[in-house]
């Protein structure tokens, strides 16, 4: 109770400059100026897409054969990348090469549409519209 009957005493213009002095410098012990800056390394680092107009982001760099060599290996298909499948989807088509040559003049294993008179007369009636070729 004793601490609410001594309110705020008023000061006077001296007393409240020494006041105003003392924050100023109690402020100016503990403020520091940073001319170094660096990433924390303890924080996830979100990368920004650069300026597509900037002039310090448009030039030109030279090509590192490291990284070009990469990013083209990483471009080719698995079947040029690795030796064996690595997932079992790509277990399916992964030889696709035929197991027997084929050989187009084999006339066991190939046969082709043969066009008599009769097949072209009526593929040509079929494609008039001849009445009753549907039922």
């Amino acid at each position: 109770m004793a601490a609410r009957q001594r309110d705020k005493v008023a000061h006077d213009e001296v007393h409240q400059n020494q006041i105003l002095r003392e924050l100023h410098l109690r402020e100016l012990r503990t403020q520091k100026l940073c001319t170094q800056y660096h990433v924390n390394p303890l924080r996830k680092v979100h990368t920004i897409a650069r300026k597509p107009m900037s002039w310090h982001d448009n030039l030109e760099e030279p090509a590192d054969a490291r990284f070009l060599n990469l990013i083209h290996h990483a471009a080719q298909g698995p079947r040029k990348k690795y030796p064996e499948t690595q997932t079992e989807s790509q277990e399916i088509g992964w030889d696709s090469e035929p197991l027997v040559n084929p050989d187009r003049h084999d006339r066991r294993l190939h046969h082709f549409r043969v066009y008599s008179d009769i097949t072209l007369y009526k593929a040509k009636m079929w494609s008039l519209g001849e009445e009753g070729h549907r039922k």
